[in-house]
């Protein structure tokens, strides 16, 4: 097990079938830079352009498709003390009759302090002269390469992860992505210091971060959606329009999980999930809309 450090010199705008930046093997951890939504990094020199540019691809040694990449996030740290939001609420998210009550939409600079935990509008309207957010970065957008050679833009997600702008990506959490290309190919970037639920500005507080994740291969596991886990709860997430068909996709995938490692048939499952499952709408805002679902270990006491 080996632990890389990358710094990428060059960015992907699609998730795909790119070039590897990195090989690396199941058990070693990588700590990598990752530049905002906007394709400025530390420094605030822009790098990269939107929407969403990734860092990597890592080829992973020995993934094939068939098999499951396992990725441990085990760190997110900022690197920039300032970060940026759209400053109104997106109008797909209100009724269309409040739509034009809005201002123009502008991009608005946030104040970021990660020592104290805190970040702050730069330039806040009175009413929120005193007025902070807790950071709590997490990773907006991560996969693998997805099937048939595909390139897919970094605005959007699929079974493959993408831009699923979950706020339960964060560290800590284990999450499982389909491999479908030879070395899985790897990639992450869109670190946000805070979002809420939904996405319903259209970003999180876009900034730039150190990332430290460690890969597992699972070979011969094979899986239809992204996969989590902490240390409370087992999750799901389906990526789709709209919104009842992400919420479909992140069902089925928790009840064929069920099912393949607690040993559960559909009726046995369904009233485990009828009673114990909870839902996060992650993001409303892109392409494809992402819902979670979520299970609470406790839920499961007594299954194998």
């Amino acid at each position: 097990m080996t632990t890389h450090r990358f710094v990428p010199t060059a960015f992907f705008n699609t998730i795909g079938s790119h070039p590897p930046v990195l090989e690396i093997a199941s058990g070693d951890t990588v700590i990598a830079e990752t530049v905002d939504a906007h394709g400025f990094d530390r420094h605030g020199n822009k790098r990269g352009d939107r929407p969403n540019p990734m860092t990597g691809p890592f080829f992973v040694a020995g993934a094939e498709p068939g098999d499951t990449l396992q990725v441990k996030i085990d760190a997110i740290r900022m690197t920039r003390a300032t970060g940026w939001t759209f400053d109104t609420l997106s109008p797909n998210v209100v009724d269309p009759g409040a739509v034009a009550r809005f201002p123009e939409r502008r991009k608005t600079g946030w104040v970021i302090d990660a020592q104290k935990g805190r970040a702050w509008l730069a330039e806040p309207p009175a009413s929120l002269q005193n007025w902070s957010v807790a950071v709590e970065p997490m990773i907006g957008c991560f996969g693998v390469a997805p099937d048939v050679g595909q390139a897919i833009s970094t605005a959007t997600s699929g079974r493959y992860g993408g831009n699923m702008d979950y706020r339960g990506f964060c560290a800590g959490v284990d999450v499982m992505f389909p491999v479908s290309a030879p070395g899985a190919l790897f990639f992450l970037g869109d670190v946000h210091a805070q979002q809420c639920d939904g996405e319903i500005v259209g970003t999180g507080i876009e900034t730039a971060a150190e990332v430290t994740f460690t890969v597992k291969m699972i070979k011969n596991r094979k899986i239809g959606w992204p996969r989590g886990m902490t240390d409370t709860e087992i999750f799901t997430v389906g990526n789709s329009r709209p919104l009842d068909q992400a919420l479909q996709h992140a069902t089925t995938e928790m009840l064929d999980w069920l099912m393949e490692d607690y040993g559960l048939d559909e009726v046995a499952a369904s009233h485990i999930m009828g009673q114990a499952v909870r839902y996060d709408v992650a993001n409303v805002f892109n392409p494809a809309y992402s819902v979670a679902c979520r299970i609470a270990r406790s839920a499961l006491t007594g299954l194998k």
